[in-house]
């Protein structure tokens, strides 16, 4: 390799981690600025116990767009389904064919949990990690095993539950260490 080529690969390497830096720092910025814009996210448990995901989020391309906008925990029927966090159910009842809970997390953080059975009305304050219904017999679309769906919206977009999850927080990309390249 001739010296001029040397000294364009040596460039590129600074050039490089630089652009990774600023990418990471882009993340975390974008990161901490949704979750300032809604306060600070609360942190979530896992709505079945032990948590064990079969199917996990898929974000999709656009709003209207095909994806899986949750996670599908392993469960079983009649298995108690706890509240992720502290909040007030909004809703509770059937959506389509199967029972679906809604917690109002507040700051603009709901989640939804099904197929359910059980679950308290509207307007009950639950707290996190308290029974607010059973797994319900329908399997969704887990069949043939049977799941709990957790879907979580931040003001209204569908965020992966795990990013909320105690334990489990948002991955964050740190800088290569000197050397790396």
């Amino acid at each position: 390799m001739g010296l001029a080529a040397k000294g364009r690969r040596a460039h590129r390497r600074p050039m490089t981690r630089y652009l990774r830096g600023a990418a990471t720092l882009a993340a975390a910025c974008a990161l901490m600025g949704a979750a300032g814009a809604a306060g600070a996210l609360p942190v979530l448990v896992s709505p079945v116990e032990p948590m064990r995901a079969d199917a996990l989020f898929v974000a999709p391309r656009a709003p209207w767009a095909a994806g899986h906008r949750g996670i599908d925990l392993r469960a079983a029927t009649g298995q108690p389904v706890l509240s992720p966090g502290d909040g007030v159910i909004a809703f509770s009842g059937p959506v389509v064919d199967r029972g679906v809970v809604t917690v109002d997390h507040g700051g603009g953080v709901v989640t939804s949990l099904e197929p359910v059975e059980h679950s308290p009305p509207a307007g009950t304050e639950v707290r996190s990690g308290e029974a607010i219904a059973v797994v319900g017999e329908d399997a969704g679309h887990c069949a043939p095993v049977t799941c709990v769906h957790w879907g979580v919206r931040v003001n209204g977009e569908y965020r992966d539950p795990l990013d909320l999850l105690a334990g489990f927080g948002p991955v964050v990309l740190l800088p290569l260490p000197d050397g790396d390249g």
